[in-house]
């Protein structure tokens, strides 16, 4: 699931970020980094940008970059250790 998947107030956590290698690089230098606790704070009206906490800071992060966040949730782990 993607960050921009998450709901107002979500807790998720980074897995990776994939696409452009700039792109990553910057989110990675900005502390997006895998295990990372990341969340929803608020959407601007139009849905663009969002504003996400992270290591106590809030970013302001576009949707399309926001798409190559890719994120787990407390739900995906406890699925995951269900099925194993």
């Amino acid at each position: 699931m993607c960050l921009c998947d998450l709901k107002l107030e979500e807790v998720g956590t980074i897995d990776s970020i994939i696409g452009n290698k700039t792109l990553a690089k910057r989110l990675s230098a900005l502390g997006c980094i895998k295990g990372t606790k990341i969340k929803i704070k608020t959407v601007a009206p139009l849905g663009d940008p969002l504003i996400v906490n992270l290591r106590g800071f809030d970013l302001a992060i576009r949707k399309k970059d926001a798409k190559n966040i890719l994120i787990e949730t407390k739900k995906e782990i406890l699925w995951e250790l269900l099925l194993y």
